[in-house]
């Protein structure tokens, strides 16, 4: 694997910039800028190969896009109550599309895009507490589409429909912590896409 100085990094983007039109490297299309500009640049998946250099980070993609781009991860607190796994997965979980086949019967999932605008069709979204200096994660039961209304009913038998007690939050220091600690370690990279017989071509900007 190739050993990259920051800005030696730089220089090798900026020539994979000029380039032309660059094919998917990926047979799928999911992922396909990232792992496609790690190709080009000899490292592992989401490995930047800098000496003395502390978790930096290479994030891609398409131009124009509505998708989201995960900036970290980082677990809510109170971290001794385990939210996701003890609480949001298994009191308010629904059936991973994959049960029963890649994953067991019973196997749940609780993933969802949440933001703080109006609350999902299942009734979570954020609050802010300026007040408290917190980022937490509500639920309104009142707000849950019809389309869920079976899962609703799970959710009552096995844990009620009240607010969550206690919520799950990230304070604003720890957030700030974690940017500034990820952030400022981060290359990020978008680029226009185009495809031609099914196949993805990409020029990076």
């Amino acid at each position: 694997m190739k050993m990259y100085t920051k800005d030696s990094l730089i220089e090798k983007l900026q020539v994979i910039a000029q380039k032309e039109w660059i094919p998917n490297t990926r047979k799928d299309h999911h992922g396909g800028i990232g792992n496609t500009l790690e190709n080009l640049l000899g490292i592992e998946e989401n490995k930047l190969p800098i000496p003395n250099a502390a978790e930096w980070e290479l994030k891609a993609q398409r131009l124009n896009t509505s998708s989201l781009t995960t900036l970290f991860h980082t677990e809510p607190s109170p971290r001794a109550f385990k939210f996701v796994p003890q609480i949001l997965l298994l009191k308010y979980g629904w059936q991973h599309k994959e049960a029963g086949k890649k994953y067991p019967e019973t196997e749940l999932s609780f993933r969802q895009t949440i933001h703080g605008n109006s609350p999902s069709n299942r009734g979570f979204m954020v609050k802010i507490n300026r007040k408290e200096r917190k980022i937490l994660i509500s639920l309104d039961s009142n707000c849950v589409d019809n389309l869920h209304k079976e899962w609703l009913k799970t959710v009552d038998q096995r844990i009620g429909l009240e607010q969550l007690n206690p919520q799950p939050y990230w304070g604003f220091d720890d957030l700030s912590n974690k940017a500034g600690t990820k952030l400022l370690n981060c290359f990020y990279v978008q680029a226009n896409v185009k495809r031609e017989q099914s196949k993805e071509f990409y020029h990076l900007l």
